[in-house]
Formats: structure tokens, sequence, C-alpha cells
């Protein structure tokens, strides 16, 4: 085990002999207990000085991997556990279905590599050598500015530089809110049931208690937010998740109103905000009251999740606190990586990948209307045309929902029901459909959800 590294270059020979005594004791190849040649023995078998062997020795027993006891010789020392053979890789994977439905799931293929990599090439061609320091831990001035303006464009908000935060994504903007209002005294958060399954987790993790509120055609229901109690509550207004309803005009006053009335802020959480297929999307509620409102997005649909890369727009009020706890939390996001979607937003490639994302995104939606109606009919698609996703009641014959989720996974077919995303089963009217499901298919070519309706079909009428 230790002949390759006595024929490393002369030079490299005593830390190669060094890291392979070292991997060897942590591998559990040389166990404890166990004890090695003398420094001359081993030298003259490897052909190296004797010099090398001694200085190996001397470092790897400083460093608690070996022993030495005068006049006894050299030993494997008994604190050494052997580690994990290999890092293991705990990201998200596709679950191995033949065609998987399960939404939020966005098609990676359209990341724009080329553009990603001029830009990349760009910015490290130009970029000063200080801005590779601590950033600011709001993000990057040019970042901030280049969100602003894209934000005050496309989403319609009230977006101060100075109050905007780079975050890792809708996740780190929610923790971010979580703890600060934990700190301001809070204890509850209202959350939308049906609502997104990370809200409730993340907001948790801050040390929040969670109170499912109900939903209705409008949007969240006024009635049980007010009794709650909470002075905070969670929303997905533009596009909620899972149902796809979009809050009327109505209810987005309703909200402001309760909000004003109980000094309560709103976090709103832009989802799928820049897709909506029939018309123009409608503008973000923090529009309408920039201090009772906290925005966040990202670039998690419109580019890739990998990114991390998402942004929160805070109250002012509120801006301090979160830019502290922000900086205490990780100092700020990789300066890079901010100074290249500045690049690729300042040039017009952002826009240019929304478009091109909308009309992918647009086509599978309609794909998979048209197949649902060919191949379950009676099927209803609710919510408004928009998002990465369709809620899909089929008629009461495919049901139960049990059996029907089980005979879809023996065909390879992987589903998520709307019931796994509410904490309280919703109330059913006499006769209504046993069976709704949650259906993604931005990530799903039309082909592939042509077969993957065709095998549920299949499947649910047997």
């Amino acid at each position: 085990m230790l002949l390759p590294a006595a024929a490393a270059p002369a030079r490299q020979r005593g830390r190669a002999l060094q890291s392979a005594l070292r991997d060897a004791v942590r591998s559990g190849r040389l166990a404890a207990g166990t004890r090695l040649p003398s420094s001359r023995e081993l030298a003259a078998d490897l052909g190296v000085s004797r010099g090398l062997v001694t200085e190996a020795y001397e470092q790897l027993t400083a460093e608690g991997y070996l022993r030495s006891d005068r006049g006894s010789g050299t030993w494997v020392g008994e604190a050494v556990r052997a580690g994990e053979s290999a890092a293991r890789d705990l990201a998200p994977r596709a679950s191995g279905a033949l065609v998987d439905f399960r939404p939020g799931t966005p098609d990676l293929s359209l990341f724009p590599r080329a553009a990603w990599a001029a830009a990349h090439r760009s910015v490290l061609a130009r970029l000063p050598h200080h801005a590779l320091g601590y950033p600011d831990p709001r993000g990057l001035p040019e970042l901030r500015t280049a969100l602003a303006s894209l934000l005050t464009r496309r989403r319609g908000v009230v977006a101060d530089p100075e109050c905007l935060v780079v975050c890792s994504g809708v996740a780190q903007a929610m923790t971010l809110l979580g703890f600060v209002l934990r700190g301001r005294g809070l204890r509850t958060i209202g959350v939308e049931d049906p609502g997104s399954p990370e809200h409730g987790p993340l907001l948790s993790a801050a040390g929040l208690s969670m109170t499912p509120l109900p939903l209705d055609r409008d949007g969240l229901e006024m009635e049980p937010l007010r009794r709650s109690g909470a002075a905070a509550v969670a929303t997905t207004p533009a596009h909620q998740f899972p149902t796809g309803i979009a809050y009327s005009a109505q209810r987005r006053a309703e909200l402001l109103d309760w909000a004003r009335a109980v000094d309560g802020l709103i976090v709103e959480d832009d989802y799928d905000g820049d897709f909506r297929y029939d018309r123009a999307p409608v503008g973000a509620l923090q529009g309408l009251d920039p201090e009772r409102v906290a925005y966040s997005g990202s670039v998690s649909k419109s580019l890739a999740p990998g990114l991390r890369l998402g942004w929160l727009l805070v109250p002012r009020r509120m801006r301090d606190e979160v830019v502290e706890r922000k900086r205490t939390m990780d100092l700020g996001n990789p300066a890079l990586d901010q100074a290249l979607l500045a690049d690729f937003i300042d040039r017009g490639g952002y826009d240019r990948q929304l478009r091109r994302c909308q009309r992918a995104y647009r086509e599978r939606r309609d794909a998979l209307v048209r197949a649902l109606a060919a191949h379950l009919p009676g099927t209803e698609v609710s919510g408004i045309a928009a998002g990465l996703h369709i809620i899909a009641r089929l008629p009461g014959r495919y049901g139960p929902e049990e059996r029907l989720l089980a005979r879809a996974a023996r065909a390879g077919v992987a589903l998520r029901p709307l019931s796994a995303h509410t904490a309280v089963p919703p109330a059913r009217e006499p006769g209504e459909p046993g069976v709704r499901l949650v259906l993604g298919y931005a990530h799903l070519t039309p082909s592939d959800i042509m077969r993957g309706i065709r095998l549920l079909a299949r499947e649910a009428a047997d």
C-alpha cells in the first residue's frame, strides 16, 4: 500500500508517504494496535531514506494516528476510527418511475449553458480583485440594483435596493424572516392549507408554531385568519401552491386591511409569479403596501434550483434586523455567482430565458390538458393557466384515492394527491369526486406526458 508513495517524485515523496499511511489508518487497512516496521526496515523495503520514514512516523504520531513508545516501536493509535469510504449524495433524485408527475421540478435541460458560460468569462475578465472579498451581506450592489429594476418592471413591486437582500433561495428568505419574527416576540404564524410543503418546516425551524388556515376560491379565508390571533401569515397569492388559484383583488385588499389592523406582516412567496399563459401575470401583492408585505422569489424555476439564488424585499422597519441575521448566518452569498446573475439580467439574458421557459411550459400544460380530456374523460382542471403544475379532479369512478395511487405506482407512474399538502382534510361535498391530483408537467416532454396519462388511464379503468 506504500509502494506508490515511494515511487512519487523526490520532492513529493515525503508528503505522499505521510498521506498513504494516514489513509491506511483511516480506512482500517492498518487496524488500531498494529505494530509498524521500524524506520530502518520500512526504508529498506521501500527504497527510500530512513529520514523520510522517521519524519513520516513523527508527523503522524503528532497528529494522533500513530503512537510511539521508546524502545518498543511504533503502533497504530487506538483513537482512530475509520471514516466513510465514499461521499454520499443526499440530493433529491428522480423516483425511477417511468413517468413522474410529482410537482415542483423545472426542466433543467433549459438552463442556458452557453449564455451562462459567456457571462462567466465576461464577469471574470472585469471583476475587480476587491469584489472577491467578503460581500455586503445584503448582496452585491450591482445585483440588488439589477433585481430591483427587474422586479419593478416584471412584478410591479416597490423595490428599494437598500431593502433587498440576496438569499439562498426562498428557503433562506423564509428562515431569515422566521428568526426575525421570533426575535420580535411572535410565536405563531398562519400558513395556507393546503400549502407549500416547505413553509411549515422552515418557519418551525426558526421557532414559530404553524396555524393552518383554509382557502376558498378567492384565496385565504379571512375569518379564520382573524380568529387565529396570528400577526403574520405566509402566502402564495400570485399562483397559490398547490391549488393553482390567484388571489382575487378583493381578497388581496382584505388581507392588507387585516395586516394594517393588527400591525401584522404578510410574507409573500411569489411562487411561479412569472409563468402566466393566458394573460399578463398579476402583479405582486407587495406593490400595494411595501411596509406590510415581505416579498420573496428566486431563480429556481426560471434557471435552476442548484444555483441557490433568490431575494427578499423587506419593510424598511425590519431591514436592519434581517440584514444582521443574514450576516451572522453566512456572511453573504458567493460574490462571483451574484456578479454573474447581475450581468445576465443587465444584458437581457434573464428576460430571454423567461420567454423560452414560458413557451415550453405553456406547450406542456396544453399537452397535459389535452391528454386528460382524451384518456380520462370528465376530469376537471382547476386553477389559472399558470405555473408548473395543475390540479386534476378525476371523476368518482376512478377512486378511491389509495387504490388509484397504488395501481399507478405499479404501472410506473408517480403521482401526488392534493391530500398530501393538507394539514386538515378538507370537507367533501356529497357526490364530490374522490381523487384530486397535483400534476407537475414542466420537467416532462409532451410525449412523456401523453405516455404517462395513457398508463394512468389504463390502470384506472381496470
